[in-house]
Formats: C-alpha cells, sequence, structure tokens
C-alpha cells in the first residue's frame, strides 16, 4: 500500500483521507489550523457528515490515519500528495487557485524525493499544467541556490477529481461509479492504483486519460446535473400554469433509459458547494477561451430564478408578507449536511425578511452555520431546535429541506400550532389529495 499525504482537512480532504486509510495506505491529513489538527486528533469530526466519525477513529487507532500541521514532515514521508484545499468563487466567476498554487510551491520547496503530487480539488481546465509549472519553479530555485543537483528531484502531477455528493460521500468515495486518473507518465498511473487497490481489485471502472480531460470530466459532470435540475425546475414551474403534475412528467421522462430518474427532482433550486461554483467557473473559463457556454449559462439563470419564484409563490398566496409569520423547515442545501453554501433557504429567508415576514427557523444540523449566514436578517429571523416549536403561531410553514422527519410530520399537531393551515412542500415530499383531506392549503412545485 501507499504512504499518502493529504493537504487540506476540508469536506474533499478529509473524506479522501480517511477512506484512503480505510483501503489500507498510510495516510497524513495536514491543516495550517493547529486548533482544527487538535480537534481531529482528538477524534472530533469539523463538519457534518454520516459514517465519516466512525471511519476516521477507527483508522486513526489503527495507526494508518494521523494528523499534522508540519507540511515539510508529511512530505518528506509520503510518495503521494492530494492537494485538497479550496478553490473559492472569485469575483468574476473564476475559481481562486491561490490556496492551490502555495501547496505546490510548499511542496517544491521541500520534497527530497519523487512524489505524485495530485489535484483532489476541483480545479480549471489547465490547472495540472500549473501546478506543474509552479513545483518546478522552486525546485529551479533551489537548484541555483546549490541547494539540490539539477537531476536530483522528479515528480509527477496528476489529475483525480473527486465525485462525492454531500451527506453520502464516504458511500461514495467506498463505491465510486469510476475513478479517473489523469497522468502523462505510466509510473505515475501505476502509483495512484496502488493507492486505490482495495476498488482496483473490485473491479471499479478506471478511467485513464490525459491533464485536461481528466479536469473537464470533474466539470461536465457537475454542469451536466446542474442543467438537468434546472431543467425539471422549469417544466415544473410550467407544469403549474398548464394543469399537468410535474411529479408524473419526470417519472415517466426519467424512465426513458436516455435519461434516467436521476435529479429530475423539482425545488426551489440547487446549492451546495460544488453545482453553483463549478458551473460559474466552467463559464468564465469557456468565456476566457471564446467557447461559450450557452445552455449551462442558461442553467445558472434558471436556478436563481427559481430561488426567487419560491419567494412570489409564498406570497402570492398568502398576500402583503408585512407582519406575517412564516416557518420554515430545513436550511441545509441539501439533508445530512450542515453545509448552507448557495441554499434556497439563504435566498428565500431573506427576501421573507425583506418583505417585512418574520421567520422562524429549524434545521437538524445546519443552525450553527446559519447563525452566522443568515445574521443581517437581525430580528426578522428566529432560530429553533425542535420542528413543531418553530411552526408555533406561524401564519404558514415552508419546507425547504428534505429531512427524513419531516416527511412523516403529525399534521393534526402541525395544524393546531399554526394560525392558518397552510403548507408550501417546496420539495413534493407529501401528496396534494392527503394535505387537503386534513385541511391544508397545500402548494407544492409542480402541480
Amino acid at each position: 500500500m501507499a504512504s499518502v499525504a493529504i493537504i487540506g482537512t476540508g469536506y474533499v480532504g478529509l473524506v479522501s483521507g480517511a477512506c484512503l486509510a480505510d483501503f489500507g495506505n498510510t495516510v497524513t491529513c495536514v491543516d495550517i489550523d493547529k486548533r482544527k489538527i487538535e480537534r481531529l486528533k482528538n477524534g472530533e469530526i469539523p463538519i457534518y457528515e454520516p459514517g465519516l466519525e466512525n471511519v476516521v477513529v477507527r483508522n486513526t487507532q489503527a495507526q494508518r490515519l494521523q494528523f499534522t500541521d508540519s507540511l515539510p514532515d508529511a512530505v518528506k514521508h509520503s510518495e503521494v500528495i492530494f492537494i485538497a484545499v479550496g478553490t473559492p468563487p472569485a469575483e468574476d466567476g473564476s475559481a481562486d487557485l491561490s490556496y492551490v498554487e502555495n501547496v505546490a510551491r510548499d511542496i517544491g520547496r521541500v520534497m527530497t524525493a519523487y512524489k505524485v503530487v495530485v489535484d483532489k480539488s476541483t480545479v480549471p481546465i489547465g490547472t495540472a499544467r500549473k501546478v506543474k509549472r509552479w513545483i518546478g519553479e522552486e525546485i529551479a530555485g533551489r537548484v541555483e541556490r546549490g541547494e539540490l543537483a539539477e537531476s536530483d528531484l522528479s515528480f509527477d502531477v496528476v489529475s483525480n477529481p473527486e465525485f462525492l455528493r454531500e451527506g453520502a460521500a464516504v458511500h461514495d468515495f467506498t463505491h465510486p461509479d469510476r475513478i479517473v486518473i489523469g497522468a502523462e507518465t505510466e509510473r505515475a498511473r501505476v502509483i495512484m492504483k496502488e493507492v486505490y487497490r482495495s476498488l482496483y481489485l473490485n473491479e471499479t471502472p478506471y478511467i485513464e486519460t490525459n491533464l485536461e480531460s481528466a479536469e473537464m470530466i470533474k466539470y461536465a459532470s457537475n454542469a451536466f446535473l446542474a442543467v438537468k435540475i434546472s431543467f425539471i425546475n422549469e417544466i415544473a414551474n410550467l407544469c403549474e400554469k398548464t394543469g399537468a403534475d410535474v411529479k408524473e412528467v419526470a417519472k415517466a421522462v426519467g424512465r426513458d433509459g436516455r435519461i434516467g430518474g436521476k435529479f429530475l427532482h423539482p425545488g426551489p433550486g440547487y446549492g451546495g458547494s460544488c453545482f453553483p461554483k463549478d458551473t460559474q467557473a466552467l463559464v468564465r473559463t469557456a468565456r476566457d477561451v471564446s467557447s461559450p457556454l450557452s445552455v449551462i449559462e442558461a442553467a445558472i439563470q434558471a436556478n436563481e430564478e427559481q430561488k426567487s419564484m419560491m419567494v412570489r409563490k409564498i406570497e402570492n398566496a398568502l398576500g402583503s408578507l408585512r407582519g406575517k409569520k412564516v416557518a420554515i423547515l430545513g436550511l441545509a442545501f441539501k439533508p445530512n449536511t450542515d453545509d448552507m453554501r448557495e441554499a434556497p433557504a439563504l435566498t428565500i429567508i431573506n427576501a421573507l425578511a425583506a418583505k417585512g415576514a418574520r421567520v422562524n427557523a429549524t434545521d437538524p444540523a445546519a443552525l450553527e452555520e446559519a447563525k452566522w449566514r443568515l445574521k443581517d436578517t437581525g430580528d426578522s429571523l428566529s432560530l429553533f431546535e425542535d420542528e413543531y416549536e418553530t411552526m408555533a403561531g406561524a401564519d404558514a410553514l415552508v419546507i425547504v429541506t428534505e429531512w427524513n422527519q419531516y416527511r412523516n410530520l403529525d399534521f393534526e399537531r402541525v395544524k393546531k400550532l399554526l394560525a392558518a393551515p397552510v403548507l408550501f412542500d417546496l420539495r413534493n415530499i407529501y401528496k396534494r389529495a392527503d394535505m387537503e383531506k386534513k385541511g391544508f392549503r397545500y402548494y407544492a412545485v409542480g402541480q
């Protein structure tokens, strides 16, 4: 098995490090945040991800997984180095590669033997070439200063994108649809197969390609799924105006083997750390090379419009929102995560507050993040631990995130708690006939 360093203990880095250790590799996770490293050493997991804590604890106890804030030590003792730092969006929509560059240059400053440097972060097409150049520049500087003989060091850069769904990341890493390896040498490919040996033995499909194709595969995959979501949301909006039922439409469309049923679930729009950022970055790359992606640009615009449309749906049903109390169930962009980046709830709650509504909100995992992401709402927002407390005295109940506990609410209790029996089911998890039979005014998406 391989000796591996993971630079960055964010979502991708921590999941990748823990799971690679579970495959039998010796893994060192590195982060400049000393407090985070100490927490991880003590078994504290800084992100909400089902199943991850067990994997971390198990492999830490087996001494296959360790944590450090010393990048030089990790690089020295590892043959394979994964770069898993953040690539946040810049103001123009492009990906900010400053963290990737800093790590690449740090590796070049301290490496003393052959290394395989792996881009695990989602990065624009052409980044692997830049990483190769940045490392090479640092090595060349060391040669000029007489610290190295010119022939002392060689290295390979590999693009190995991740395809992890928040809330199911451990399963996705250990049961992937494919492993993509973009590399230039057979030596690097052989070493990467050793890193993923457990999956290779299980006959997981390997896609071997060049650096640029591997980088494009990640962006193209996320962009296609984003387009699929925006497509079904627009079909849902048309269904509402024509008397069609989007649930029936999506079910039939999804049965077409050329299309498939996944991501054909209408709702308030996509969010999270991947789709918004990756589509914007891909569009920016396309513009830079004068090859515009009009379909993806339209999907981005449609997604933003979908979030705003949910607010108009609420306003059209309730009339003026000034002084109205609205209860929100679900803040994270999807269930089984505490991630609120680009979450539809942010747009919806901020807009409701701006229109004079008072908002009660709850979420099983995202309350701490909500406190700072929604701080500008001031006294307009109250956060609750319990979903039923959230509903007390509200003029309407809005389901924004489809957590399991919201799929089986006690509607007799709900009806007594609400000031009016009004339900906005933005994830279509209930049936109109059932809700109307219980005495609710029921509003869904695409019905």
